[in-house]
């Protein structure tokens, strides 16, 4: 195997525009695959770690964004079963080794596998495989899907149907699996139950669809964007709110409309007041509120008395999906009609314009951008 030369999306430094670059991917090592990236997602995530810096982690940088993206399998490094030469696969930003004592834990899903070096952006052997002028280039949770070429840990890739549409399944390497988990596994939401659902993004309306899936029988979608009305009953919901359309904050509107509050809440926005609202907008007898929106470093208050009555307040982190068995499953529910996935597609862009694809996503004009390489 060769070191290949391609296009990628380099975030020099945070808060400045993605740059197309020529970079050089090396050849996958041991228990590695290098991937054709086919489609990419964009992800709220993406546009946070470059632009929203105060509320994340920082993540070293030069970096090369992306992490929903699919493609198929150029080379494989030694030792890899996994997978081989031409399968089509979804890389995974979390691990699923089957070997580790959480892989072997059906409470959760977190992976240890090189957890602590994806994180800061390399690899197993503590450097990435992509270069751009001669200097290391990281891998944002050792993926990168805004480069034409990728090389994964062997954990974290996972090979489905050779007749899957590349450019729809990439979501489900992010939004869709993390919003409809977050509905059917982490809240276990009740068939005849009532749920409200905060912030109408990907993560957002795949909640709904999840809750609907369960069999739910009011889904209350909750967005301060009146345009997310419509495609919300796309997914599912029954009724729409807009807090803005309320003087009362949206907590109260929402006990109101549910008989005091409703059986299952999810946070789909990444804010901590919403957190708080979607909180207290449950039940306090038994309801369950899980938190989908990805935040890192503000502090979420809460008054004893909001869980002490009976509500759980739970987290979700890839929807609760063991990702290598589970996302192959998800791929065959979405080509038997189970899944909808074409829905979420609003734009498609070219990787020249990665950009543009973050101005749709913050100004609300799309639901998902995949960019076709």
């Amino acid at each position: 195997a060769t070191v290949i030369e391609c296009k990628a999306a380099v975030a020099w430094e945070p808060g400045k525009a993605l740059s197309i670059e020529e970079v050089k991917v090396a050849p996958p090592k041991a228990h590695e695959v290098r991937i054709k990236i086919v489609a990419s997602g964009v992800c709220h995530s993406d546009w946070a770690y470059l632009y929203d810096v105060a509320q994340m982690k920082p993540r070293p940088f030069p970096l090369i964004l992306g992490h929903e993206g699919a493609g198929i399998v150029e080379s494989v490094g030694p030792g890899v079963t996994k997978v081989s030469k031409g399968d089509k696969v979804i890389p995974l930003f979390l691990p699923q080794c089957g070997q580790c004592e959480r892989c072997l834990s059906p409470k959760t899903n977190l992976c240890t596998k090189d957890w602590d070096k994806t994180q800061q952006g390399v690899l197993a052997d503590g450097t990435s495989r992509i270069t751009c002028k001669n200097q290391q280039i990281y891998q944002f949770i050792g993926v990168s899907t805004f480069s034409e070429y990728t090389v994964v840990p062997e954990d974290n890739v996972t090979k489905i149907h050779p007749d899957a549409p590349l450019d729809k399944v990439c979501l489900l390497g992010c939004g869709v699996s993390t919003g409809y988990g977050a509905a059917v596994n982490t809240g276990k939401v009740e068939s005849g139950s009532t749920c409200a659902v905060f912030g109408l993004g990907a993560v957002g309306l795949a909640a709904v669809m999840g809750c609907k899936a369960a069999g739910a029988s009011r889904i209350i979608a909750v967005d301060i964007n009146p345009d997310k009305s419509e495609i919300a009953k796309t997914f599912g919901a029954t009724e729409f709110v807009n807090p803005k359309d309320h003087s009362k904050p949206i907590q109260e509107v929402l006990r109101e409309l549910s008989n005091g509050g409703v059986d299952f809440s999810l946070e789909c926005v990444g804010n901590v007041g919403v957190m708080r609202a979607a909180v207290e907008a449950c039940s306090p007898a038994g309801g369950i509120c899980v938190i989908v929106g990805w935040i890192e470093v503000e502090e979420l208050s809460l008054a004893p008395l909001d869980i002490l009555l009976g509500r759980t307040l739970k987290g979700t982190y890839f929807g609760g999906w063991k990702s290598v068995e589970a996302v192959p499953r998800l791929v065959q529910d979405y080509m038997s009609g189970k899944l909808l996935l074409d829905e979420f597609v609003t734009h498609r862009l070219t990787l020249d314009q990665v950009n543009q694809a973050f101005d749709h996503m913050i100004t609300g004009k799309s639901i998902r951008t995949v960019i076709e390489m």
